[in-house]
């Protein structure tokens, strides 16, 4: 009965945020209100067709990409970006306007207190946060509660919104889900359905799913995108330095999309990697292992967190890169409701 009466009143809270939220300033402009500005319907669908549903995103493709969909002249791309432009302010901004800006970034919570802080408050959405370690060091543990805790109303340090993950590594698992809904006091059910999933098997399946995310995105909230994990396809379908230049440039354009949709959509992207063996580490360094992706993933991500094993259950999270975070750890623990903090 009382876990009924908390499910409704979790369902009234989500509903009394959805109202504020759509008070606020829309966080994107619609691909739509290119009509309004002179712009054919029938070119309108093609710039959909292509995976375009916003301006934002339109403004973020080269005009020689644009001109690779089928049916768009140069003279009509000209004429789209124009009015794109009148719409979106692309444009230089004040610190000031900066700092508006990054007031619509939502930190979402891990489930641990000590991690949370470590964070500056959670895991931030409109950029990418990489973690990267051996296996069974809690990178998929914590994407999984991050699957429930982005459901949560943001007054309760969630994210509001539904989730979208690709798992290239068949790694999830929706009964994990049920257990970590209940500690947070959810409904597993609603949070399931909360969860948009789809398997990858090549790379080039994983790029084409983030294309298609972004009509979805568009007419529904969505808080966070997992990617589990960014390189393990990648690592499968190019063998050899030989295909390595190959590899790393179409990592980059996937990369790229991830950073246009966690910027157009304001968007938390959570995405694990694996670690290689470094041998050329050195005789000193205790652990020599890397994270794999190079150079090309280590500048994607924004912030990068390195996991490894602790005593037991236990795990501990260094920040590894950051901005606007110092270099620090803590130390949290994998329970049956996912990830919380420590217990001594």
């Amino acid at each position: 009965m009382i876990a009924t009466l908390k499910a409704e009143e979790m369902n009234q809270l989500q509903l009394v945020e959805r109202e504020e939220i759509d008070d606020e300033e829309e966080l994107f402009e619609a691909i739509d209100k290119l009509i309004s500005q002179g712009i054919n319907s029938g070119d309108v669908k093609k710039l959909q067709d292509a995976g375009i549903y916003t301006c934002n995103g339109l403004m973020m493709h080269t005009k020689k990409h644009l001109t690779g969909i089928k049916g768009l002249s140069e003279a009509k791309v000209d004429k789209i970006c124009e009015a794109a432009e009148k719409i979106v302010n692309f444009g230089y901004m004040t610190g000031s306007d900066a700092l508006l800006k990054r007031k619509a970034v939502i930190r979402i919570t891990t489930g641990s207190q000590a991690l949370d802080e470590l964070l500056g408050g959670g895991v931030e959405t409109s950029c990418i946060t990489e973690a990267f370690g051996e296996f069974r060091s809690g990178k998929t543990q914590l994407a999984h509660t991050l699957c429930v805790s982005t459901q949560l109303p943001t007054n309760m340090n969630g994210g509001n919104g539904k989730v979208a993950y690709i798992d290239t590594e068949g790694t999830f698992r929706p009964d994990r889900i049920v257990p970590i809904a209940e500690r947070f006091g959810m409904d597993p059910g609603a949070v399931l359905d909360n969860i948009i999933y789809a398997r990858a098997y090549t790379y080039e399946h994983q790029y084409n799913l983030l294309l298609g995310l972004a009509a979805k995105m568009s007419e529904e909230p969505f808080r966070l995108l997992v990617v589990d994990s960014v390189i393990a396809l990648f690592r499968v379908d190019f063998t050899g330095r030989g295909e390595l230049a190959d590899r790393q440039q179409k990592l980059a354009q996937m990369l790229s999309r991830m950073t246009k949709i966690a910027e157009e959509f304001n968007v938390a992207v959570y995405m694990t990697n694996q670690v290689i063996a470094d041998p050329g580490g050195g005789v000193f360094i205790s652990d020599p292992k890397k994270p794999a992706g190079g150079h090309v993933l280590a500048h994607a991500a924004t912030i990068r967190l390195m996991f490894r094993k602790g005593k037991g259950e236990q795990r501990v999270c260094k920040v590894f890169d950051a901005p606007n975070l110092p270099e620090a750890e803590a130390v949290f623990q994998i329970t049956p409701g996912g990830i919380a903090d420590a217990k001594d």
